[in-house]
């Protein structure tokens, strides 16, 4: 399950922190711009976490269906339209498109095979019906648990968001400052080194 710890020092944590927003309407356009690059990028890895658990509930589902219907095809030659389904990259959801890359996303993995440590899940078909009952609730329970958590985090980004274009809205902010400061930030970046000899 997907815990928020006040004062945690987790990003999910900050980001659906009771505090989070204070104070949002008056605090310079930079740092409400880094909230919600914030908010997003947590937003981004539960829905990377979500697609995680889609492929593993699909996983288990699809030796279900085959063992019910006594199916001439393996789960290993259903892989590829599964994972094709719940492919890793920027995705769409709720009408939201992604740009951002997950983070953490080796962490992440490691989560979702802890959920259900006792059931192998690299090789289903040697699993117990039981085994794949229990494996398919612990993830069902988890996906539902990410999904609620994603939507308060979406939440937390479409509030930043509205304000951010209220300023543009009122004059408060202008495409020219989004340009400068998109300069400053490319500026302070560090010039790319040259490759070695060695390297070449």
């Amino acid at each position: 399950m997907i815990e928020v710890r006040p004062g945690g020092r987790r990003r999910i944590d900050r980001v659906l922190g009771p505090g989070y927003l204070d104070g949002v309407t008056t605090k310079p356009l930079s740092e409400v711009r880094a909230l919600r690059d914030e908010a997003a990028q947590e937003e981004t890895d539960l829905s990377y976490l979500r697609r995680l658990l889609h492929a593993r509930i699909d996983i288990v589902r699809a030796e279900q269906i085959r063992r019910a219907e006594n199916g001439p095809f393996s789960v290993v030659e259903q892989l590829t339209a599964i994972l094709s389904r719940n492919a890793v990259g920027p995705a769409m959801g709720s009408g939201r498109y992604q740009t951002m890359e997950p983070s953490r996303a080796e962490a992440r993995r490691r989560h979702v095979e802890a959920l259900v440590s006792d059931v192998d899940l690299s090789d289903v078909t040697s699993r117990s019906d039981a085994e794949l009952i229990e494996a398919a609730a612990g993830y069902a329970e988890e996906e539902a648990s990410v999904s609620s958590r994603r939507r308060e985090v979406q939440g937390v980004v479409d509030l930043l968001n509205e304000e951010i274009a209220r300023r543009y809205r009122e004059g408060r902010a202008s495409v020219d400052d989004l340009l400068a400061q998109a300069c400053e930030t490319e500026a302070e970046s560090p010039a790319p080194r040259a490759p070695s000899d060695d390297e070449r």
